[in-house]
């Protein structure tokens, strides 16, 4: 065993982004949809609904992602108690994702960057976190919603985040926050706005919190080919179900005729690596204390051609600190011939 103390100029910091698909099983797009009744009908029901990819009683059942409604005004939902008006589980929600996103308790969410009105009432999908490691990717969300009324200019519509038409995303705090569009991969299909003819954009996609909020004016938007799909919204102080019939409008979309991919999404995670440069010049590491080079009792080379000419091979490179600690190895995929005659440079990749 031989040592070297490694120099500044040895280290260099890279960062790297790596993506990956956020469903279960390393799909790319997830098209079959189940749900709970269990979680439905209990308790939590009124505030949200589990979307899983098979199942729910089913062993390798995992949640995907869960969809809520909001209302300011408490609408979709039952009042905590009749004599107080606006006040229900949407109201919460509501309130819940204003905080996070507009950190202001009395703001309002505006869908579109020309668009100037206030949007009451909000869908919310929100990934689960098991399913993403750092946050989701700019650009990877296509999303189909089934219109409900066969009588809508529409069918159905394909929904995407306005990436790839704006140099910088709009902030919310540090959160970025891009507009939810009709089009694909980032784009509007028809080098417009993507946004809908009365109420702005169809939400917004927020990568950081792995969120996507959605303008339920412009989803329930049909009329003279507004954009929406007539999603049903319901917004008188009852259980509605409301975050039901975005769930019958993504599950259905699955049976659509040339609709292959019903909800893209992947993640994105920036991974920091240290890059270790190892130099063996060429007067290095060519003597070895292996039992077959130096003999265990004198101490001395066995073999004679190996004083002037020694040839060792090695496998692995340590690194330790000052105080004799070792903390890391890295391997070679095969050992390395060293003599006087050639000097090695190795790369050591440590990610964290």
């Amino acid at each position: 065993m031989a040592f070297k103390r490694l120099d500044p100029e040895d280290f260099v910091v890279s960062t790297d982004s790596v993506t990956s698909t956020v469903w279960s099983n390393n799909t790319p797009s997830l098209n079959t949809y189940f749900t709970s009744s269990v979680q439905k009908d209990g308790t939590s029901g009124q505030y949200y609904l589990n979307v899983f990819q098979t199942a729910s009683s089913d062993d390798s059942a995992a949640i995907q992602f869960a969809i809520a409604y909001g209302n300011p005004t408490g609408g979709g939902g039952v009042l905590y108690d009749d004599t107080v008006t606006g006040l229900s589980p949407t109201t919460s929600i509501y309130g819940q994702y204003r905080t996070l996103v507009l950190e202001d308790e009395n703001a309002k969410f505006v869908f579109g960057t020309d668009f100037t009105g206030s949007i009451n009432d909000i869908y919310v999908i929100s990934i689960e976190r098991a399913r993403y490691k750092q946050s989701l990717l700019p650009g990877s969300l296509n999303l189909v919603l089934k219109s409900s009324n066969l009588s809508a200019p529409y069918s159905y519509i394909e929904l995407t985040d306005d990436s790839g038409m704006v140099t910088l995303p709009t902030y919310y705090g540090t959160q970025r926050a891009y507009q939810v569009i009709s089009g694909s991969n980032g784009q509007s299909w028809d080098g417009g706005t993507g946004y809908t003819l009365a109420s702005g954009s169809y939400g917004l996609f927020l990568p950081d919190i792995s969120t996507i909020i959605l303008n339920a004016a412009a989803l329930n938007d049909n009329t003279n080919g507004g954009g929406g799909i007539n999603l049903g919204t319901v917004d008188s102080n009852i259980f509605a179900d409301n975050p039901g019939k975005l769930f019958a409008a993504i599950s259905s979309s699955a049976g659509l005729s040339g609709v292959t991919n019903v909800f893209e999404l992947n993640s994105q995670e920036n991974i920091s690596s240290d890059y270790v440069f190892v130099r063996s010049r060429n007067t290095e590491f060519n003597y070895s204390e292996n039992p077959s080079f130096i003999s265990g009792s004198t101490g001395e080379v066995i073999y004679n051609y190996f004083i002037n000419n020694p040839t060792t091979y090695p496998t692995t490179v340590g690194l330790y600190n000052d105080s004799n600690n070792l903390l890391a190895v890295a391997k070679l995929s095969k050992p390395l011939q060293k003599d006087f005659t050639k000097e090695a440079l190795i790369r050591v990749k440590l990610d964290f």
